[in-house]
């Protein structure tokens, strides 16, 4: 789960330009734990905050700048919303990310790219050490268009100080942005890349540095109110639905991707009731089609066939091919055996991590799986019968 709160949420805007006074900045009823046991009930494995958005306000008491919560009236000054987050990560054990934008509209040596990267720096080396293992650092590319930042330095902090660490798009990435703010995965969507783009605003590709890995897995980000990342008053009505949410679901997860759904506190510091409601209806319903297999195999062969304790109505399968191994599968059939005969339901070219097919509902007492194509023997970590009855 993804998590935009800072200045904006208190100024109705989306991309402040860091000239908003921290006065402003005064959630009082502000609840980390709310927002981290939502997550977790909810079914999300981890919790990535904007500990400074490209205003440059800072959700932690920096030594770098004033413009921080250090000088907000919020806990008289002495509060930390990235502790308060880790502290609830922690407690209810998932895993902490945070977001660090290189783009700073208020910093005054933003204009001077040596004495920028010295600033950002300390910011990054602030994080990455004070808060306990985190889980991902996000490095947004939004505003940096053209700019280039000292990623070589910005990565060897990483790798001092958070050498597990998951890292996005830029520098030396481990995983790549999926190219739109929908959370929508192309098909196939290969977990191997060379490149990806640095922002919504801009197709030029990001130079990464030559020790990225071969494999970059995408990550798919998308707020649960359409187009708004950060909280506005009066807006439930853009609030996507249960079904656009288990859309998105099949086609991020169910293609072999990480879904990062952003959900926003509001200016309470509370996340508000009615994205509550649906992110656990979301889950839910997640929990509901795909956590009771009918029947599940493995099998390292390019024909398996799976036998249903008794003829039932299907309507999805889940394949995952062991990508330890890599993905090898390039083209494979599903079948049913129904009414005395095998006949197709779906194709399709590619399983890595997790290939999700949800069908049209079919009554059946096998369902095979033929591997048509692969670069090698395939190695099926798991094929999976479901009927939801959706």
């Amino acid at each position: 789960m993804f998590c935009h709160f800072g200045i904006n949420t208190f100024c109705d805007q989306e991309w402040g330009e860091g000239k908003d006074s921290p006065e402003r900045f005064n959630p009082l009823q502000l609840d980390a734990r709310q927002w981290v046991r939502t997550a977790k009930t909810a079914g999300f494995r981890y919790f990535i905050l904007t500990a400074k958005h490209h205003d440059g306000f800072c959700l932690w008491p920096t030594s770098t700048t004033g413009y921080s919560v250090a000088s907000s009236p919020w806990r008289n000054g002495n509060g930390d919303v990235v502790r308060e987050c880790a502290d609830a990560c922690r407690e209810e054990g998932i895993d902490f990310g945070i977001y660090l934008s290189p783009w700073d509209r208020h910093e005054p040596c933003y204009s001077d790219p040596e004495r920028y990267d010295d600033f950002y720096c300390r910011q990054l080396e602030e994080l990455l050490t004070g808060y306990g293992p985190l889980i991902e650092i996000w490095f947004d590319g939004a505003g940096s268009e053209g700019r280039e930042y000292d990623w070589r330095r910005i990565m060897d902090l990483v790798k001092q100080h958070q050498p597990e660490a998951m890292v996005f798009n830029m520098g030396a990435p481990t995983i790549r942005w999926v190219g739109n703010e929908d959370g929508l995965a192309p098909y196939p969507c290969w977990n191997t890349a060379t490149t990806a783009k640095g922002s919504m605003f801009s197709e030029a590709s990001l130079q990464w540095l030559p020790e990225t890995p071969a494999w970059v897995p995408a990550e798919c980000d998308v707020p649960i109110r359409r187009d708004r990342w950060f909280w506005h008053p009066n807006e439930e009505d853009l609030l996507l639905s249960l079904e656009q949410l288990m859309d998105i679901y099949y086609r991020s997860v169910g293609h072999g991707a990480t879904l990062l759904l952003n959900v926003s506190p509001d200016n309470r510091g509370l996340l508000p009731e009615a994205d509550v409601k649906r992110l656990l209806e979301f889950g839910e319903e997640i929990r509901r089609r795909l956590d009771d297999p009918l029947a599940e195999t493995t099998g390292s062969e390019h024909k398996i066939e799976l036998e249903l304790p008794v003829p039932a109505m299907v309507d999805h399968i889940v394949l995952m091919e062991d990508i330890a191994y890599g993905e090898r599968v390039r083209q494979y059939v599903l079948e049913a055996y129904t009414d005395g005969a095998w006949r197709k339901i779906v194709d399709g070219t590619a399983i890595g991590h997790k290939k999700i097919d949800a069908v049209t509902p079919v009554l059946a007492e096998k369902i095979r799986l033929q591997i048509t194509e692969a670069a090698a023997d395939p190695m099926i970590r798991k094929m999976a019968i479901y009927g939801a009855q959706i």
